[in-house]
């Protein structure tokens, strides 16, 4: 069997380093309370609904359908997503 992934729209935006924090506190609201980050690396910890995963700078916050938030690497956001005007 083949199936096509329904067309849906997300909210993301790119971690660019320490210096994008607040963009990212915005955007994550008070989940943002839950994110670690990890010292010396500008690495985040982002509790998922699949456990902590960690996004390094130039990966994608993406907020999913169910109001969670998890890490992206660029070349597969850009692989699976598209900017909708």
């Amino acid at each position: 069997m083949k199936y096509r992934k329904k067309p849906v729209v997300v909210g993301a935006v790119q971690y660019r380093g320490i210096n994008s924090l607040p963009l990212i506190k915005k955007f994550m609201g008070e989940m943002f309370s839950n994110v670690l980050l990890r010292p010396h690396s500008e690495k985040l910890i982002i509790p998922t609904l699949e456990g902590d995963i960690e996004a390094s700078v130039g990966d994608y916050i993406i907020k999913g359908v169910q109001g969670e938030f998890y890490p992206c690497k660029p070349d597969i956001f850009e692989q699976t997503y598209e900017k909708v005007e």
